[in-house]
């Protein structure tokens, strides 16, 4: 074999690119995996080379070889020119807003994003100077004529965070690029593996690591991604936050990396036959899923999107909270937590209504989101059908 890693990857399939990016044995003595580098103080053999900071890797928040080689894959993965690891995905997030957003600038951003996205907008951006204006997600092209003189950033997430709407990202790129305003997506639920961020014209990705790429629900870290025409502000302005991620976490980053294709088609698999059981329960409205032909979005996740991942929501039938509590309470296999993409099975009450300011939350009953892990289905579904026969026994 090849003491070097294999030149011109995007001939071979995506499991194969997976395994092999961002890995140089013949840098690691021969060892498979770059190991964890932690540093913070590099030396320099000469005063000019310190003069001129003469080192691969200057300082320890300027990187180290276990971050470059997280970066590199993922840059291979996404399709950019470069990216930036940060301590979570919320850190991922802020740093792709602060590098095109200044004072006096307008952002608009889909009203089903991610709540703390919603909350660094309103506070940290508002008090730098920078407005923001929540939109309709099903806009699409319409998008342009929410455009203002200053609007410098359109924010997507696509499907929407807790919702589910299927945001037409083609369209709202085409709208942005001919005012030349940066588009950024979210783009946790689909990872590069079933969405091309900057194939699709996206300018600045971002990606929790938290969720897919650990599989394990061990680990916080953020991907910010972008083309060559952000990619020198990003790293700008990375470089002078030094938003770092641990070392730790970029090695189990690099770990998950290599069986994300496989994970992820499993969780897409499961979370596919668990919505349509879901569906037809009877104490079920509605399935929020973008891959369910029933789905107002599936339309464009068809045309878009190459798979979908484990993470749906469903409307339940008017019902108490005592009820949905029984339900949730006494549930043996899936744990309530906040995060999701591990191995294991989550679900969590939900209701959006408090914080959305544009478009009406309107839902029959009580919602619930479900995270489809790698337990068996037939332990899953028996285990919510002894939830469901609580929920109706609850008044």
């Amino acid at each position: 074999m090849a003491n070097h890693p294999p030149e011109n990857r995007e001939r071979f399939g995506e499991r194969t690119r997976l395994v092999h990016a961002g890995r140089d044995p013949s840098d690691q003595y021969g060892f498979v995996n770059t190991p964890i580098y932690r540093g913070s103080t590099v030396l320099y053999p000469t005063t000019d080379d310190f003069l001129n900071r003469r080192a691969p890797f200057p300082y320890g928040t300027r990187g180290t070889p276990t971050i470059r080689s997280l970066e590199t894959a993922w840059s291979e993965l996404a399709g950019a020119a470069g990216t930036v690891l940060t301590a979570s995905g919320l850190a991922a997030i802020t740093i792709g807003l602060l590098a095109c957003l200044k004072s006096g600038d307008h952002l608009l951003v889909p009203d089903s994003v991610y709540r703390p996205t919603r909350g660094f907008c309103d506070g940290v951006m508002r008090r730098f100077g920078v407005e923001t204006t929540y939109y309709d997600p099903l806009v699409g092209a319409g998008i342009a004529e929410l455009f203002r003189p200053n609007t410098a950033a359109v924010f997507t997430e696509a499907p929407g965070s807790l919702t589910f709407e299927m945001q037409d990202i083609p369209a709202i790129v085409a709208a942005a690029k001919a005012r030349d305003i940066c588009v950024l997506m979210d783009n946790t639920w689909a990872t590069p593996l079933f969405f091309p961020p900057h194939a699709m014209g996206v300018d600045i990705c971002i990606e929790a690591g938290t969720k897919y790429l650990s599989g394990g629900s061990d680990l916080l870290l953020g991907m910010t991604s972008a083309n060559e025409r952000w990619w020198k502000p990003l790293h700008d302005t990375f470089y002078a936050m030094a938003i770092c991620a641990g070392p730790e976490d970029v090695f189990l980053g690099l770990r998950g990396l290599r069986t994300m294709a496989l994970r992820l088609k499993e969780h897409e698999r499961q979370a596919l036959d668990m919505a349509r059981w879901l569906a037809a329960r009877p104490e079920v409205e509605r399935v929020l899923h973008p891959a369910l032909e029933t789905d107002p979005g599936h339309a464009i996740w068809r045309r878009d999107f190459k798979g979908a991942s484990g993470l749906f929501a469903v409307v339940l039938k008017p019902a108490s909270m005592t009820a949905v509590a029984a339900m949730l309470d006494g549930l043996e296999l899936f744990g309530m937590g906040a995060s999701w993409g591990g191995f294991e099975s989550l679900v969590t009450p939900f209701d959006p209504a408090p914080f959305r300011t544009v478009t009406r939350w309107d839902a029959a009953g009580p919602a619930l989101r479900f995270h489809i892990g790698l337990e068996d289905l037939d332990d899953l579904k028996a285990d919510l059908d002894a939830g469901f026969a609580r929920l109706t026994a609850t008044k």
